[in-house]
């Protein structure tokens, strides 16, 4: 991906998920999680987990790379209704197609889910990074999960 695509993309998650404005919900897509787009509200940083609270985190990945022409928003380990999810609170990790994932599909999936990343890792075609890549969002930040209207 080039850097202009990758700047406006960190542009778009920081304005999205980031920066939103405190307390300012945004019902529209932002994200994925279990398949559905959910919007977020009013982000924080927060610090890094310790031993104590890091289950209370749940992981967004960042797809840097896509070329499918529907773009591709965050995926979320885990979305509101599923027992799993934390209320909104991230760890980033930086998602890249493989060359051998973009020679399997050639235009690769909109990743939907956690399973989707799971299967997709699993096959070799993608490379996950604990981590934000640079102007990506906070590697730990809270934004809960809103529904789409």
């Amino acid at each position: 991906m080039s850097r202009i695509a990758l700047l406006l993309l960190g542009s778009f998650l920081m304005a999205g998920l980031a920066h939103a404005n405190p307390g300012q919900p945004n019902f529209m897509p932002a994200l994925w999680g279990d398949g559905e787009v959910w919007g977020t509200k009013g982000t924080t940083s927060l610090p890094a987990p310790t031993a104590n609270n890091a289950q209370s985190f749940d992981a967004l990945y960042v797809v840097t790379n896509t070329n499918n022409p529907e773009g591709q928003l965050p995926v979320s380990e885990a979305a509101p209704g599923n027992p799993d999810y934390n209320g909104g609170r991230w760890f980033t990790h930086t998602v890249e197609w493989t060359g051998a994932g973009f020679m399997y599909h050639g235009i690769v999936p909109v990743l939907t889910s956690y399973e989707d990343i799971q299967y997709h890792e699993a096959l070799g075609h993608l490379v996950i990074t604990p981590g934000s890549f640079p102007d990506g969002p906070p590697v730990y930040f809270q934004c809960p999960l809103l529904p789409v209207k």
